[in-house]
């Protein structure tokens, strides 16, 4: 199992702080993604509909570094990457494996009102490290309360291998 320090706590915290800066939409979640080089050094950060409503806060930040080589990265990011998207032909998952990254820490499960996510077991499937601090949860379904008002609570008590929890 994965410890979980204060380095990732700190940095992931970050994350679900910029998706604040989401605008709120009954088509999305708010989320927000920050990319860490393997050195420790912020590379970029986004949120959910930076620049385009569309756009997911992993495909937001990830943007910002075309061209960067992004071996040994870590994205930390508030809900679990997509595996699917109506909006959007390539699904975050596929970005973060296409991007090169070995490490994904998050907060929150996808809930499975848009749609079912197994972005997390994709992730471990390719051999990516996964880390979910799940005390963080409660922080990412505030910021969605808007969406998740009426109880969806994601997948809690999920065993998909590689989630160590807090």
């Amino acid at each position: 199992m994965t410890r979980i320090d204060d380095t990732d706590r700190r940095r992931l915290t970050r994350a679900v702080e910029l998706s604040r800066r989401s605008p709120l939409s009954p088509t999305h979640y708010a989320v927000g993604a920050t990319v860490f080089s393997a050195e420790g050094q912020l590379l970029a950060g986004g949120f959910t509909g930076e620049t385009d409503p569309a756009y997911h806060a992993e495909e937001a930040a990830l943007a910002k570094l075309t061209g960067t080589d992004l071996r040994g990265a870590t994205i930390y990011t508030s809900l679990e990457p997509c595996t699917f998207r109506r909006s959007r032909p390539v699904p975050c998952t596929q970005l973060i494996l296409d991007a090169g990254l070995t490490r994904v820490v998050l907060a929150l499960r996808e809930p499975s009102l848009f749609a079912d996510c197994v972005g997390v077991q994709t992730l471990v499937d390719a051999g990516v490290e996964v880390l979910e601090i799940a005390d963080l949860g409660p922080v990412v379904r505030e910021i969605n309360a808007h969406l998740l008002q009426h109880g969806e609570e994601g997948r809690p008590g999920d065993q998909t291998p590689g989630r160590p929890s807090s």
